[in-house]
Parts: structure tokens; C-alpha cells; sequence
């Protein structure tokens, strides 16, 4: 079976993390990780790509498990991260509420910085209403984040 070597340019779940190089079978890289832009080819030449993305997640990961339990603490210590948005009849959102809506406001009532890319929202968020997200601000350790969603007219 034919493997092909890749770099991943964005977090793959179950495969890696942006920057690590990983070997595939060259269909799955040629079918569905390098047309969707979550991988690259490897070359040698690449290697200054990967200590640039390395850079990169360094910069917006927190540093220790420590310190990713002192900001868990603080977001679960919250009652509530208020997002607002448009919304029409029934309470219904035009649009849903993104990740960096969510991290934005925590940035505001909270203080705490956090990387939009580390929020999952389970399913997307386009009513008026209480919701819990998973953030996951390290590799073991993620917080649960209430998240309520007002109108504004």
C-alpha cells in the first residue's frame, strides 16, 4: 500500500495537529486531506512552514497544564459569557453564533484570552438561550463554558 508523507496545516481530529508531518495512505491525502486544505505535501524545503506553524501554536497555547487549570477555573467559575446577536420571530438568530463570538466575549466579561479554534460547539447555536461549549485549553484539560444568547432588536 502506497503511503504519501504530509504536512497537516490545520488540526485534524483522531490524525494530528497543525504542523505535525504524518504518513497517509496517498488516497486519503489525495482525495480528501490536501483538496480541503488540512494538509500540504512534505518536501525538505517545507520544514521552515512547520517551525512557523510550531511558532505559531506556541504563541496561542497556554503554556502548562497549570496554568490551562487556573483559566478551566475561571471559566467554570462563571455564570454566564453573554453573546448578543440579531434575532427575528420566535427567538430564532439570523445566523448562529461562532466561535469567535464566544472567545470575544469571554475576552470581555472575563479577561481570559482564549483561542477560538479550541471552542466545540456540539451543534450550531441559532436560538436565543442558555447553551454549554467545550473549550479545550490544553491536551488534558477542557472546561465547560455557559454560553447565554440574548436579542437585540
Amino acid at each position: 500500500m502506497a503511503t504519501t508523507k504530509l504536512i497537516l496545516t490545520q488540526d485534524v481530529a483522531n490524525l494530528g495537529n497543525a504542523g505535525e508531518v504524518i504518513e497517509v495512505k496517498s488516497g486519503y491525502a489525495r482525495n480528501y486531506l490536501v483538496p480541503r486544505g488540512f494538509a500540504t505535501k512534505w518536501t525538505k524545503g517545507a520544514q521552515k512552514q512547520i517551525d512557523q506553524m510550531a511558532a505559531a501554536r506556541r504563541r496561542h497555547e497556554i503554556a502548562s497544564v497549570d496554568d490551562a487549570r487556573v483559566v478551566r477555573d475561571d471559566l467554570q467559575a462563571a455564570s454566564f459569557v453573554t453573546v448578543s446577536a440579531k434575532a427575528g420571530a420566535n427567538d430564532r438568530l439570523f445566523g448562529s453564533i461562532s466561535p469567535a463570538q464566544i472567545a470575544e466575549a469571554v475576552q470581555a466579561e472575563l479577561g481570559q484570552k482564549i483561542d477560538r479554534r479550541r471552542i466545540m460547539i456540539a451543534s450550531p447555536i441559532k436560538t436565543v438561550g442558555d447553551f454549554t461549549v467545550v473549550v479545550n485549553l490544553h491536551n488534558e484539560v477542557s472546561a465547560n463554558l455557559k454560553v447565554r444568547v440574548v436579542a437585540t432588536k
